[in-house]
């Protein structure tokens, strides 16, 4: 080969050998870039991740939050303002509401019933049910007496009401607490029904307790019969002298 073909041969060679070097080496940033991109997508997704599960721990630790709107079809017995959004008493609570007839005792279902409880616990500690009268006493299919107006008419109400609470497959048997409310959807206010015999309800009506002690004084009562019969005014007098809440 002539000097000057070999001298061709050779810058040829080297050539190739630089292409071959740069193409290796575009290949590997390549890989590098593809690599750090991914590792950078698992973070990505990693933080997003943690992020939906802080906020829903966040959220699921804060429980549920009540909504008491304004009651525009009853008139206000008596403004004491509005139970907080967040229930109070998340659990099970005991309360006792003392009458001049006798004391009832009963076990509040926070749990399954948070915003009724959490209504009911906060207008016991407003006095809000303190020298009221219970208004009706039902008796038959229908066997409750029902309380929580300050009215004594029937019409009362905070100046609020919110929606129902289990009320799913729910039963009125003896010794049931639940909340009275009118016609209108979710209207829940003040008054509340017991019952001292099993009766016959649609599950519309929101049960929130039960009575564990106490039961015979509102038989003493429903012997006593209502003006008009059946379904009236309990001709004994029943007077909630106070309600009273454990622990608060």
């Amino acid at each position: 080969m002539a000097g000057k073909d070999r001298k061709k041969e050779l810058a040829r060679q080297r050539y190739e050998r630089q292409q071959q070097r740069r193409a290796q080496e575009a290949a590997k940033a390549r890989r590098l870039k593809i690599i750090g991109a991914v590792a950078a997508v698992a973070v990505a997704v990693a933080g997003a991740a943690a992020f939906m599960v802080f906020k829903e721990d966040e959220s699921t630790a804060a429980g549920p939050q009540c909504v008491y709107k304004d009651d525009t079809q009853g008139s206000v017995a008596k403004d004491v303002g509005r139970p907080p959004g967040k229930p109070a008493h998340p659990g099970i609570v005991q309360a006792t509401v003392k009458t001049n007839q006798g004391d009832v005792e009963m076990q509040l279902y926070g749990d399954k019933a948070p915003c009724t409880v959490n209504s009911f616990a906060f207008l016991a500690q407003k006095n809000y049910y303190d020298k009221t009268e219970c208004h009706r006493l039902t008796s038959g299919g229908l066997s409750v007496l029902q309380c929580g107006d300050p009215t004594a008419s029937g019409g009362g109400s905070p100046g609020y009401r919110f929606a129902n609470e289990n009320t799913g497959g729910a039963t009125y048997t003896e010794g049931t607490l639940a909340m009275a409310h009118s016609k209108a959807p979710d209207s829940n206010g003040s008054q509340f029904f017991m019952v001292y015999k099993d009766s016959q309800l649609p599950p519309d009506y929101t049960v929130f307790g039960k009575i564990t002690k106490g039961l015979d004084v509102l038989k003493k009562i429903a012997k006593g019969g209502s003006e008009p019969a059946g379904d009236g005014k309990p001709k004994k007098k029943v007077e909630i002298q106070d309600v009273t809440i454990a622990g608060k």
